[in-house]
């Protein structure tokens, strides 16, 4: 069964979005990623689903290395311009320095990365999954720094601000939980 791009029940999920940067025989290159995902925290891996037809995808297996920039919250027009271009049609940089944004030289690969992100993540592929119509790349991370920005979300389609906290159960709750459980153990 599919979920396609666009469908309600693919709406539904809630992500964060990953600014992809990529340097290889398209140049300089930079892609919106909803499929963005910390893996493993020792050693630190992200994991990455790039279509197979795209620049990133080429860049990458050319490379062997790429940035993940988690988008900040004031980054939308950005992730919008990366996200609906292609980096074979259009110099993305160009475009967005001239629209204000602003990039840095990445310190252990040779790719840009995106000033300003409320995480910036510098990968080198240590491993690759061919999907049916995606790559799964997964990076170790060599190289992070963040700001103090909040990340931009996407669901149902659209950009938000995370404004609103939710509290986790009370050591009350837990409590409570933690006997009913106990009382389920499997012996």
């Amino acid at each position: 069964m599919d979920l396609p791009w666009g469908d309600e029940k693919s709406k539904k999920f809630v992500t964060n979005v990953g600014l992809v940067t990529s340097n290889g025989p398209h140049g300089q290159n930079i892609m919106a990623c909803e499929w963005t995902h910390h893996v493993s925290y020792s050693p630190g891996m992200i994991a990455i689903c790039i279509k197979k037809d795209s620049t990133t995808n080429e860049n990458i297996k050319s490379s062997k290395e790429f940035g993940v920039n988690l988008a900040a919250y004031d980054q939308n027009v950005l992730s919008s311009v990366a996200g609906t271009t292609s980096g074979k049609e259009i110099n993305k940089f160009a475009a967005l320095q001239e629209l204000g944004f602003k990039f840095y030289n990445a310190k252990k690969i040779k790719t840009m990365m995106v000033e300003g992100a409320a995480l910036n993540v510098e990968c080198k592929l240590v491993n690759s999954v061919e999907l049916s119509q995606h790559t799964m790349f997964i990076g170790e991370v060599v190289e992070v720094s963040m700001s103090s920005k909040e990340p931009l979300a996407f669901h149902g389609g659209k950009y938000w601000k995370l404004t609103e906290s939710i509290p986790k159960p009370s050591q009350e709750e837990l409590d409570r939980i933690n006997k009913i459980l106990e009382k389920h153990k499997k012996k």
